[in-house]
């Protein structure tokens, strides 16, 4: 036998192992069983519908629901997901908390993405709820306490970046709320870097947090780490910077923070590796999604003058109603009351959640059972599989949100106060807007989230005069679908410079004129 045939006979022998192998796969996936969801398998062994999803998870799941109504099964790359695209049943979902389970999975997610041994195997008893109750100082009092610092912190970088722009700066919008939002929240959680290069030490922490993040979608699919270039690397750096002896030398971290080294020095069998991942995770929980939401609260306003003024006059009337300046060199302070009360600014960044976030809300069926629904419905389900919300099928609805692609800042006010009544079909909505989770999945820390993304925005229109130098959109990147916010396609320039303390008065009131071109805005008392 000549080698061409050898050659011949070994890619045949393959192609019908290949073809073997498919068979048995086809031959092996599941079927419906009598009350199940329609179940869509894919043709594609393992991987299932995981393409299709992964190109529009948004496009995907309302072509299902068009053809097979509010429930259904998709294969996606080896797992079963139950897809409940009615927001009137989610509530069936998020307060079944014995069959539809949630921190075991997460658990296994982050310690594998995070590089720290699981917290659900039985060596560390009662760690899951000790951290847990941790949260309590990102609520109440505690929540004054470390929004104020955080205040304080963006006030001081405002402050360096009010040094700099004597005349319009340009700068990457993106890039600018990172820089910010990152040294800011690291401070206010973990303390200053004592040492004369504080400032580069974290921003050498920031850029290898970015390298790290951009591999995160790919970790959080369960792609091996080795499969992802440097990241391994990048990620033990991280860690690395996270070790006792390192956190020992900043000066005046937070409570939260504190509390949960209290903790890990408790576990004998939690190692200084171990504990410095925590850290690090928290620290990606903590600003992984607030940076680009951040952004899309900026960019948003920006891109819209009618609610850039709204927002700046409602904060130009706080500060002169509570007699505060807004010079570089003067500190402002807001109570939560005050931060609360901020209505377009709260409805604008409520907005740009809503058009922004890709959260995928997921429990996971702790046994056969069948999950009973609004109006008798009855929906088999399986020991493993994933039953999934996905709340951005309901932000863009056109029956809960009139023009749902449109941006309205003021989307979120009705007759001067929040609005927090929206319908569909003609029926009140317990769940509208659902960027930070649901239920037991719910982000601790979203209260936090919204003060630090309020105090921002409030800043900067009360420091600076802000405007779009590049007239180009910016879209959302899809490569995030279901893990949160998601991040632009591309960078923006913008410019920035102080705006002007001169004064002028109008029906009585001093009103601060800003220095740019823009005309000047006055606040009408109330009569």
């Amino acid at each position: 036998m000549g080698p061409d045939a050898l050659q011949l006979g070994t890619y045949g022998g393959a192609a019908a192992a290949a073809l073997l192998l498919w068979a048995v796969c086809v031959l092996c996936r599941r079927k419906r069983k009598t009350g199940e969801p329609p179940l869509i398998n894919g043709w594609i062994p393992y991987l299932g519908m995981a393409l299709l999803f992964r190109k529009d998870a948004f496009k995907f799941l309302l072509d299902q629901q068009k053809k097979l109504g509010d429930i259904f099964t998709v294969h996606i790359a080896g797992r079963y997901i139950t897809f409940i695209m009615d927001p009137f049943q989610y509530v069936y979902v998020i307060r079944n908390s014995k069959q539809l389970e949630f921190h075991e999975f997460a658990d296994k997610m982050a310690s594998k993405t995070f590089d720290y041994p699981a917290l659900s195997k039985g060596k560390f008893p009662d760690l899951k709820e000790n951290l847990h109750r941790i949260y309590q100082y990102l609520q109440g009092k505690p929540l004054d306490i470390i929004s104020d610092h955080m205040m304080k912190n963006l006030q001081d970088i405002f402050e360096w970046k009010c040094s700099q722009a004597t005349d319009w700066e340009t700068e990457k919008m993106y890039k600018f709320c990172c820089s910010v939002m990152f040294e800011a929240s690291f401070i206010t959680l973990y303390g200053r870097v004592p040492a004369a290069d504080g400032h580069k030490v974290i921003s050498e922490i920031r850029d290898k947090f970015i390298k790290f993040d951009a591999s995160f979608p790919y970790l959080a699919a369960n792609i091996p780490i080795e499969l992802l270039g440097a990241t391994k690397k990048v990620r033990k750096e991280l860690i690395h910077h996270f070790l006792l002896q390192n956190m020992t030398k900043w000066l005046g971290g937070s409570k939260v923070v504190q509390a949960r080294q209290d903790i890990f020095e408790k576990y004998e069998l939690l190692g200084d590796y171990d504990k410095a991942a925590h850290h690090f995770a928290f620290l990606w929980a903590s600003v992984g999604n607030t940076i680009p939401a951040t952004f899309w609260a900026m960019y948003y306003l920006l891109r819209h003058p009618k609610a850039l003024a709204a927002v700046r006059d409602e904060i130009d009337h706080l500060l002169h109603s509570t007699g505060q300046k807004r010079g570089p060199t003067y500190n402002i302070h807001l109570t939560r009351e005050q931060l609360d009360n901020l209505v377009y600014l709260e409805s604008a960044l409520n907005e740009s959640l809503r058009m922004c976030s890709s959260s995928m809300n997921i429990r996971i069926s702790q046994e056969d059972f069948v999950l009973k629904l609004e109006g008798n419905q009855e929906v088999g389900l399986r020991k493993g599989d994933w039953i999934a919300l996905y709340p951005q099928i309901l932000h863009m609805d056109p029956e809960v949100y009139e023009d749902p692609k449109e941006y309205k800042f003021d989307r979120y006010i009705e007759n001067g106060k929040k609005k927090t009544t929206f319908y569909k079909a003609g029926r009140k909505l317990k769940y509208f807007l659902m960027p930070f989770g649901s239920g037991i999945s719910m982000c601790p820390g979203r209260f936090l989230a919204m003060n630090e993304m309020k105090m921002f925005i409030f800043l900067l229109l009360a420091r600076f005069d802000v405007e779009l130098v590049e007239n180009k959109a910016v879209r959302l990147d899809n490569s995030r679908m279901g893990l949160g916010i998601l991040l632009p396609d591309v960078d923006i320039a913008f410019r920035y410079k102080l705006r002007s303390l001169r004064k002028r008065k109008a029906l009585g009131l001093e009103v601060d004129i800003g220095c740019s071109d823009m005309p000047p805005r006055f606040v009408l008392p109330e009569l």
